[in-house]
Formats: structure tokens, C-alpha cells, sequence
């Protein structure tokens, strides 16, 4: 005559945990989102669960953010964390933002190596209204002149900016800049020695261009390294929202912004 057992013995004595005997399979849904994720991460390795769930709402996916958040843990794709900088101790004013395209932009130097050994620099532009990066210029050297070049090539699809903030580096002080400045009537502003978040937006660039592709590739040679960081530089434009500028792309909010601009 068969006896009747509650779940929790008839398991035990079956050999079975309860928690498997209890789970339901993952619906079709959710395998496929799984998938997908796990194709994101596996793209864009050094990009957190939230960014992927911006990446895949953008791809059409309605699915809450703590559903991404546990799928994420389960399959092990936490990005492991680099070894961290030292933080001042203080206060520190916020920086204003801009209250339009070209309102301000910020340069700055990246610094790496090729395979051999032999050093190349980045120099980036950044406009610091729609964060979009404006130039991602890789050579072994760059000169005053040579910048004051590739601002000039940026303005003819820009236009000029009101102000410009760096560091005060050699090859921006150089008289080549200072020439620059003056015949463009461009104000250069130069933060102070040693406070590099005075110029916050190309700092944090650059910890992403560091951060998701420098220390992602081992470059070859300077053709590769230009290869590889144009790919990086054209993502981080077209395909990359941040919630900062309303969940859109660097490139997205400067055109909206453009069109509000034409329509005032």
C-alpha cells in the first residue's frame, strides 16, 4: 500500500535536493536574454550590468534591471576591478556643465606602448556638453603644431569652441598653441598644477579609453593601435548611452541638441 511523504522526506529519501526538485526551467525568454548578455559581456568585457541593460533595452529587450542584475551574478560576469589609485582627501566643487555644443572643450594626453616597447601617445578632444570625443589622433609624437593641426581639421566640422581647458603640458603651452589661440580668438583656460579633475570630463574619458581598450589589446604596431582605438573611439560615440545626457549616445544628444538649437 504506498505511503504518502512530504516533499521534504520523499527528497531526502530519493537522494534529491528539494531546491532542484522545486525549480522550474528557465523560460525561452530567458534563455535567449541570457544568451544575449552573455554575447554583450563577452564584447564589451570591462562594461557593467547596468550599461548592458542599457545596451539591450536599446536593442528592443523589455526587462527589468534586478532580472539583469541576477542573471548577471548567476553567470559569473562581474568585472573584476584593476588595482585602484590613491584618493585625496578634501572637498571638491563640482564643474559646471555646458550649456551647449562647442559652449567648452577639454584635452588631454593618453600615454601607452606597442608590443616592442616603443611609446605612443592619444591626444583626445572631448566637448564636454554631449561628452562625444571629437578626436582620437594615435602617434608617436604630438607636437604644439601638430595639435594646433588637428584642432584645425576638427573645427572645419564643428566650428569653434568658446573656451578650451587642458593642462598646462609642454606641448600646450608651446608657443605653436599660443599662436593658435590668438589668431582663432579661442579663450584657453589652464587648470591648476596637479588638479586634473579641474578638467573631469577628458579624466574620465580617458579612464575608459585606458580602462576598455588599452589594457584590452596588445598593440603590434602603430597601424594596429589606430585600428583598434578609431573601433573603440566610433563606439563610444554611436553606440554607448549614458544616463548623464538622458540614456543617449554622445552623438545622439549633440544632434538632439542641435535640432532643439535650430528649432529656438
Amino acid at each position: 500500500m504506498p505511503k504518502n511523504y512530504n516533499q521534504r522526506l520523499a527528497c531526502a529519501l530519493a537522494g534529491i535536493d528539494p531546491r532542484v526538485y522545486r525549480r522550474r526551467p528557465s523560460r525561452p525568454e530567458e534563455t535567449e536574454l541570457r544568451e544575449r548578455l552573455k554575447e554583450l559581456s563577452g564584447e564589451r568585457r570591462r562594461l557593467g550590468y547596468r550599461r548592458l541593460h542599457r545596451l539591450l533595452g536599446r536593442e528592443g529587450w523589455q526587462v527589468n534591471w534586478k532580472k539583469i542584475y541576477r542573471i548577471y551574478r548567476e553567470e559569473g560576469l562581474t568585472v573584476r576591478k584593476r588595482g585602484g589609485r590613491k584618493v585625496a582627501i578634501g572637498t571638491r566643487a563640482p564643474m559646471s556643465i555646458p550649456q551647449g555644443p562647442n559652449h567648452r572643450w577639454s584635452l588631454d594626453f593618453v600615454s601607452d606602448s606597442l608590443s616592442d616597447g616603443r611609446r605612443f601617445r592619444v591626444l583626445c578632444v572631448i566637448d564636454d556638453f554631449s561628452r562625444e570625443c571629437l578626436a582620437c589622433v594615435v602617434d608617436t609624437s604630438l607636437s604644439g603644431q601638430r595639435v594646433g593641426r588637428e584642432l584645425d581639421s576638427t573645427v572645419r566640422t564643428r566650428g569653434y569652441p568658446c573656451i578650451v581647458i587642458s593642462d598646462n603640458g609642454t606641448e600646450l603651452t608651446s608657443s605653436a598653441i599660443l599662436r593658435w589661440q590668438e589668431d582663432r580668438k579661442v579663450e584657453w583656460h589652464y587648470i591648476a598644477l596637479g588638479k586634473h579633475m579641474q578638467n573631469g570630463f577628458v579624466e574620465s574619458f580617458n579612464g575608459r579609453l585606458r580602462d576598455e581598450c588599452l589594457n584590452e589589446h596588445l598593440f603590434a604596431n602603430l597601424r594596429h593601435a589606430r585600428g583598434l582605438i578609431s573601433a573603440w573611439h566610433t563606439d563610444y560615440n554611436h553606440h554607448r548611452p549614458y544616463m548623464s545626457i538622458d540614456g543617449l549616445t554622445p552623438r545622439e544628444y549633440h544632434q538632439r541638441s542641435v535640432k532643439d538649437q535650430t528649432l529656438m
